[in-house]
């Protein structure tokens, strides 16, 4: 085999491994490039306001959840509801402290969800 010969065998199995990386990431990232084992903490559909209302008073009071970005003209203001501002609120609780033994439960009012709830300029943080 000619020197050549050797070099593009050699090229055609490092390019074949270059591929398999890229569709290894590729199978392992969310539709928003985040891996797939990133995960946030969102209220759950079917609990009323009110209840949402307490465990979001509870997250951001006693809680310690950051809940700067849902007042009024921040990020996550909008859309001006429960559901967002408590969604908002159980995630930065969890995020801030799952590794620590927080879980995220606020009394039934929550889920865990492998979908990324950011959107437009409001940033839900996720913390592996």
């Amino acid at each position: 085999m000619t020197q050549k010969k050797k070099s593009k065998k050699k090229m055609n199995s490092l390019l074949m491994r270059i591929i398999f990386v890229l569709i290894l990431i590729m199978l392992t990232s969310g539709s928003d490039g985040a891996f797939a084992d990133r995960q946030w903490c969102i209220a759950d559909e079917q609990t009323p306001d009110n209840v949402l209302q307490n465990a979001l008073d509870w997250a951001c009071g006693p809680g310690g959840a950051d809940c700067r970005m849902i007042q009024p003209n921040k990020p996550c203001y909008l859309p001006n509801n429960m559901r967002n501002h408590a969604s908002y609120a159980f995630n930065s609780y969890w995020q801030k402290f799952k590794n620590k033994g927080g879980s995220c439960y606020f009394n039934g009012a929550s889920m865990v969800t492998n979908l990324n709830p950011s959107h437009g300029p409001c940033s839900f943080e996720a913390i592996p």
